[in-house]
């Protein structure tokens, strides 16, 4: 559930004044069923904060846990653009820190006050960025897996027959890691196709081709997958250290009598090996007042001569599908899209890919989870342990943390 703009609140806040001021906000937090929760990222809306805290500003912050310990935190600037002559954070949105929930933790305190003094710089944990200097990608990671997809300068044709690359594709590529710290910059960095290789931090082993990738979407006719382009319009909302939000845009393409358009926003949390998605479509010609979406794995991702082994899961209680494929050389990948309940229709495939389908109203987002693990990272060596990282997971989604608030007097 979105939380109102702080512009929509902003008359309240300035009514209320001194007579909101406290010495802080104490946060709440219920985790039902008691399940593990690592790296459990708590949203607190900025009114809360500001109600509590007025005048707080973004960087003068301290959110502390019940044993009185600093957390790192971040703030969603999500109006950048937007002018504060008040100092009351017009253009924040959430307040952001983590939690690791153990088994058995049914709720956990913290809270939030108001400092004269900055706030440290916490280690930035994700990192998403435009990349033109390779033809247009857009790349993202945090300290478990990284990611990129393809942007127009690929698909371009090469005109003056100079030998540049050619492809045409909104598949979704995974980079394995083997370190926690940020490693995008530095492959690109190294030159192009050093990352197809493991130095000791990690490798590109993934084959996207014209498939799905891993999470990639495409609108199902009960029997074919029509897929859109290469991304042509990216936005980056947030980045780091905790979240990284960003948006890409897809122009429209034909899906049997419609002709659609997608936008797809990413939310990229430390301490993930599953990204959250939300794809919003458009149709724009043609009859659609809902959609059913295919979102894909890649069945034939290796590189080859890597001899793969690949093992199938699937449950579709949880609106789960998995794969874990061996490599001769490279150690194994497992893959996962999740498709909560509300919105899952079943499962399906077709050449390339295994896929989860699902229902999309046309101008509201369609949330999905989707991302990877790699063996050698040490995390997950075995296929049973990745599946059960993603029923994990989907366990998580059915039953998200509650967060209660209180002004402390």
């Amino acid at each position: 559930m979105r939380t109102p703009s702080i512009l929509a609140l902003l008359p309240a806040l300035l009514a209320a004044g001194p007579a909101c001021a406290g010495r802080g906000l104490d946060v709440t937090v219920s985790n039902p069923h008691g399940i593990a929760r690592p790296a459990e990222t708590i949203e607190v809306p900025w009114p809360e904060v500001a109600k509590a805290n007025p005048g707080a500003l973004m960087h003068h912050l301290v959110v502390r846990d019940a044993g009185g310990r600093g957390l790192p935190y971040q703030v969603i600037n999500v109006a950048p653009e937007a002018k504060d002559p008040t100092g009351i954070g017009v253009a924040y949105g959430d307040l952001v820190f983590q939690h690791d929930f153990a088994a058995g933790e049914g709720s956990a305190s913290f809270t939030v006050e108001r400092q004269e003094e900055l706030a440290p710089v916490f280690p930035v944990r994700v990192f998403a960025r435009f990349v033109p200097e390779r033809y247009d990608d857009f790349a993202w990671e945090n300290d478990k897996i990284a990611h990129r997809t393809y942007g127009p300068a690929l698909a371009a044709p090469d005109t003056g027959k100079t030998g540049k690359e050619v492809n045409t594709s909104s598949g979704i590529d995974v980079w394995s890691k083997r370190v926690s710290y940020l490693t995008v910059d530095r492959w690109y960095n190294k030159g192009h196709d050093h990352y197809h290789r493991d130095e000791g931090e990690g490798m590109d082993m993934y084959n996207v081709g014209a498939s799905r990738g891993c999470g990639g979407t495409g609108i199902w006719d009960g029997h074919s997958l029509a897929v859109s382009g290469n991304f042509q319009g990216w936005k980056v909302v947030a980045n780091g250290p905790i979240r990284a939000i960003f948006e890409l845009s897809y122009e429209p393409w034909k899906a049997g009598p419609l002709t659609v358009a997608e936008t797809k926003r990413y939310t990229v949390d430390a301490g993930h090996n599953l990204d959250q998605v939300e794809s919003t479509f458009a149709v724009v010609e043609g009859p659609g007042s809902g959609l059913t979406v295919g979102i894909g794995l890649d069945k034939n991702s290796a590189d080859e001569g890597q001899d793969p082994k690949a093992a199938f899961s699937s449950d579709a209680g949880q609106g789960t599908i998995s794969l874990w494929v061996e490599h001769r050389t490279d150690g194994s990948l497992g893959t996962a899209v999740i498709v909560p309940k509300d919105a899952f229709l079943g499962l399906s495939d077709d050449r390339l890919n295994h896929l989860v389908l699902a229902r999309a109203v046309p101008g509201k987002p369609l949330r999905f989870y989707a991302g990877a693990g790699w063996s050698k990272a040490g995390e997950f060596t075995t296929p049973e342990a990745w599946n059960a990282y993603v029923a994990a997971w989907a366990a998580r989604i059915r039953s998200p943390v509650r967060s209660t608030y209180t002004v402390i007097p």
